[in-house]
């Protein structure tokens, strides 16, 4: 059964929007600019993002557990990074 909740946003200027305690599993997001955006407490398990920009991103208080870059283990990269910067 189709979800009749669905939405369908294009050449939208959603600026300044606020979502509270919103469901997007399985949403799509093309071509969008999330600048300057705020996320606090938003699960993006198992999510994959492709062709993205992370410049300035800053990542607090975050299970990094399974997560990947490139096909490498997040925790492996800290690992080897502690590993430099112990000696």
């Amino acid at each position: 059964m189709p979800n009749t909740n669905a939405v369908h946003h294009e050449n939208t200027d959603l600026t300044g929007s606020t979502f509270d305690d919103v469901n997007l599993s399985h949403a799509r997001f093309n071509d969008v600019r999330m600048d300057q955006a705020q996320f606090n407490n938003v699960s993006l398990r198992n999510a994959t993002l492709r062709n993205v920009c992370l410049s300035g991103v800053r990542i607090e208080d975050a299970d990094l557990s399974e997560m990947t870059i490139d096909g490498i283990a997040v925790s492996e990269l800290f690992r080897a990074y502690q590993l430099l910067h112990a000696r």
